[in-house]
């Protein structure tokens, strides 16, 4: 049997292109003698649709496309996943479902039955799970049809009790087909293949993953689509961050004819997330969902061109060149916005940035707009002191000119914010948090430090300036970030633990952090979320990152 994966980067609620998308890749198997098609998880309507799938007509239109390809599947099988209506009085109206499309009709339809409900997922809000497992038999072959489901994390759901799969194995299926939207964290990629490889351990037959490539907005899908034989081999896997269309040929006695292209003891069972720090970054896959989540965003929206506030400093510069990347230095607009209190070298360095990307960039000095509005506000703040209420003015100045750049010239503004600087508050409303995307807010500043290597590995790209200098937000004279924050390389270990590894107060001085420290960065992460729940969409590349992963209370108070 002859079987292909279509890895394709779908768009949630664009069921032409989507269903375009799925018939040309059809249409490619059919002419390359395929047996059977499969496409990833919620393929017709893309992942994640929410309450879209609160609309009679969302449903109806979804329904319609897999009507639409299935007229093309004659003579090739094709899975293909999508919701379907649950045709039961009780329980929720839907299901998530693989539909099997074969004779130009929906032959079969398997719903999911693990639906996860953490993290960004929230998929038991809108399906019902699974109550009824069949297997699909089709060329001589039983395939068990499964849809991301994890025999590993079954979680404390009393609906999780039954896994699919532990009843499909006593009808003895050939081969498992998971179709996926598995989305993309710095520790995933690893830990998926070692959920895959301890799946076939478990049940002893071949696997086949099918996973969404692409982003939604703040969640970067990246693909990685697997196939394993019976002994645990990796047989196929295709590319990370891109669209793929691939085959792999089933033998009578279920082995593939393709090679091995890595052996069992190479990889690990899915560990744990790493309680070290500075043990986890791969930091080219970083760089490539950060290219894709800025692509993929403005492609899907509609939008052409960015602006970025480009101070000299390491966040902006990366979020820069990032943007370059992805969108094409002709399309980003660097603006420059020197006051009174930033240094020559801070405007030098911004323009050679500018200048080694090819990048247009204007200057436009806040200056005298801050002695404006300084006299302006004499009358009521007298002979009080230079504070935090004068420099968050200066960002304030530099929100609105930008905001203004990108109002008259139909840029989108992309925030430079990193996840030191949101965890903690430092930063000011409605002026440097202003932003239409957030490009390194799931990125803490040690990690901003190493994708400026990354990108200048090959040439200095990023001033090496830029890069050595000590990080200042230049809104007084000598500022210095570490005048309000402790030094990165200290601060970034405590909030991972915080943030991601979900240690208590006492947890994480029991690791051998100072108790005064621990609690003063807590209280600060704590006391600032009514700030990041004002901030804009943030490109996920952290196992939690802020925003619809992470939901804490405004008003909580937690130290214990």
């Amino acid at each position: 049997m002859k079987i292909f994966l279509a890895q394709q980067n779908y768009h949630i609620g664009n069921f032409e292109d989507n269903t375009a998308k799925i018939i040309d890749a059809v249409k490619e198997a059919k002419a390359n003698c395929g047996d059977l098609i499969i496409f990833s998880e919620l393929a017709v309507c893309g992942y994640p649709p929410r309450d879209f799938l609160e609309f009679n007509d969302f449903i109806e239109q979804s329904i319609a496309s897999v009507k639409a390809i299935a007229k093309e599947a004659v003579g090739i099988g094709v899975i293909v996943g999508g919701p379907s209506r649950n045709p039961k009085v009780e329980g929720k109206d839907l299901f998530n479902s693989a539909y099997f499309l074969y004779d130009g009709e929906i032959k079969q339809v398997f719903n999911k039955t693990l639906l996860p409900n953490y993290d960004i997922f929230d998929e038991y809000r809108y399906f019902e799970p699974a109550t009824e497992h069949e297997l699909l038999e089709f060329k001589g072959k039983k395939l068990a049809i499964t849809i991301c489901e994890d025999i590993w994390n079954l979680g404390d759901n009393p609906l999780y009790r039954v896994c699919p799969m532990d009843i499909l194995i006593e009808r003895s299926p050939d081969l498992i087909i998971n179709i996926s939207a598995s989305p993309f964290d710095y520790a995933q990629a690893e830990e998926r293949l070692g959920i895959v490889k301890r799946n076939v351990d478990k049940y002893g037959i071949p696997l086949i993953y099918c996973n969404a490539v692409g982003s939604q907005t703040e969640i970067v899908f990246d693909g990685g689509s697997v196939v394993m034989d019976a002994e645990q081999n990796l047989v196929a896997e295709l590319p990370y961050f891109r669209e793929a269309l691939s085959f792999v040929e089933l033998n009578e006695n279920n082995t593939f004819k393709q090679p091995v292209i890595r052996p069992a003891k190479n990889i690990p069972y899915a560990d744990p997330m790493p309680k070290d720090f500075d043990s986890w970054l791969d930091i080219h896959e970083v760089y490539d969902a950060l290219v894709m989540g800025i692509r993929d965003y403005f492609n899907k929206m509609g939008f052409k061109k960015a602006i970025v506030a480009s101070s000299g400093g390491i966040d902006s510069a990366v979020t820069l060149a990032l943007a370059c990347y992805a969108l094409g230095p002709e399309n980003v607009t660097a603006l420059l916005m020197p006051s009174q209190f930033s240094t020559g070298h801070s405007v030098s360095d911004a323009e050679q940035l500018s200048k080694n990307l090819n990048n247009p960039y204007e200057t436009i000095a806040i200056e005298s707009i801050y002695q404006a509005f300084d006299n302006s506000l004499e009358p009521v703040f007298k002979d009080l002191p230079f504070n935090v209420a004068e420099e968050n003015l200066q960002s304030r100045i530099r929100g609105t000119l930008v905001m203004a750049m990108a109002n008259k010239f139909g840029y989108i503004l992309l925030n430079t914010s990193n996840k030191s600087e949101l965890s903690t508050g430092y930063g000011t409303l409605y002026g440097d948090m202003a932003g239409g995307l957030g490009v390194l807010g799931d990125v803490y500043k040690m990690q901003v430090y190493a994708l400026a290597k990354y990108i200048n590995r090959n040439e200095e790209v990023i001033p090496v300036h830029i890069i050595d200098k000590a990080p200042s937000a230049e809104l007084r004279h000598d500022q210095k970030d570490s005048d309000s924050l402790p030094e990165y390389n200290v601060l970034d270990p405590i909030l991972y633990q915080y943030i991601e590894r979900r240690q208590g107060p006492k947890d994480i001085i029991a690791m051998g952090f100072d108790e005064a420290l621990v609690r003063r960065i807590l209280r600060l992460v704590n006391i600032n979320e009514y700030k990041r729940n004002q901030f804009c969409p943030i490109i996920r590349v952290s196992p939690k990152a802020f925003g619809v992963g992470r939901r804490v209370p405004i008003v909580g108070k937690y130290l214990s």
